[in-house]
């Protein structure tokens, strides 16, 4: 590294090339937009070149910038993963792990908490619900260390553990609706009738594996009303107000004698998995995947929709 080199020039500049935006990254990293400005500015001076260009509209890397970008990143992971592996050899797996969920904890997850807690009995773990309508956010606010969401995951930064309890579909409908006395349904009878959705700061492609807009042949499925919470969607769906695809453990937890819920074939697996942010890695987090890898069944490797 050149003389006098700052680490924290580095993760700035990583976490920039992430969000691509001077106000985002600051909040990531808890400072200032102009204090962005002043770390990315001494990196170039070391440098000699530009790394990011800046205009009004948009932030992005230069060429240099990207090469420098993909060359860091490897090496900046192993010197955290050295220093974290060297905490924990001197101190052991101690202190304090958040793990979010969506909905209910699973069972497969209160099993990889006790698996965890009997092997490092030092750490204390904590389940704490995320909002159902912004799957990744207390993972980049670093609210939660790793969280249990629904597929599918592909955000930048962030990273897939293992996957599990991939099971059929099931619509939750009110027990007045025509689809409560069928035994099963398939994916193109949701073209029949208004389907509950997610709102709020959700990707649009994970809003739409929860809610598809069209069945497998084309046929447009009816928007119903736009839920930030699954009590609401199921509170809508016991009245009439629509339909709402649950992932099956969700449906089991949640059964109530106003609802039914109905398996649906004809679309991809729901499946849930670990996920965790980049930057905010360590041993806890490393160990609890393992946990859960150990406790729960998985799967092959995820299709590209998953609804609830």
């Amino acid at each position: 590294m050149s003389s006098g080199l700052e680490i924290r020039e580095l993760e700035c500049f990583l976490a920039l090339s992430e969000e691509l935006h001077f106000g985002r990254t600051g909040a990531r990293l808890l400072i200032s937009q102009s204090r962005v400005s002043q770390l990315i500015s001494a990196l170039e001076r070391r440098v000699g070149a530009r790394l990011v260009e800046r205009t009004s509209r948009r932030v992005r890397l230069t060429p240099l910038g990207e090469d420098f970008r993909t060359s860091l990143r490897p090496a900046y992971d192993a010197l955290s993963a050295t220093v974290e592996a060297t905490v924990a050899a001197a101190r052991g797996i101690e202190g304090r792990l958040r793990v979010g969920f969506q909905g209910s904890a699973a069972d497969d997850v209160i099993r990889a908490v006790e698996t965890f807690q009997a092997r490092h009995p030092g750490c204390v773990t904590e389940l704490i619900e995320i909002p159902l309508h912004d799957p990744f956010g207390a993972l980049r606010r670093a609210e939660v260390d790793t969280a249990v969401v629904l597929l599918p995951v592909r955000e930048p930064g962030l990273v897939l553990g293992p996957v599990f309890s991939r099971q059929r579909q099931t619509l939750a409908v009110s027990v007045r609706h025509p689809f409560a006395a069928r035994t099963a349904l398939h994916a193109e009878d949701l073209a029949e009738g208004p389907l509950i959705s997610v709102e709020g700061p959700a990707p649009e492609y994970w809003r739409l594996a929860q809610a598809p807009e069209a069945t497998p042949s084309g046929r447009p499925i009816p928007p119903g009303p736009r839920v930030r919470t699954l009590q609401e969607g199921l509170t809508l769906a016991a009245a009439g107000r629509g339909a709402m695809l649950l992932c099956h453990p969700t449906a089991d937890f949640h059964g109530r004698r106003d609802l039914a819920f109905v398996p649906v074939s004809g679309l991809p697996d729901s499946a849930l998995g670990l996920v965790w942010h980049r930057e905010y890695e360590t041993a806890r987090t490393r160990a609890f995947s393992t946990a859960l890898a150990d406790a729960a069944p998985t799967g092959p490797p995820s299709s590209p929709s998953h609804p609830m």
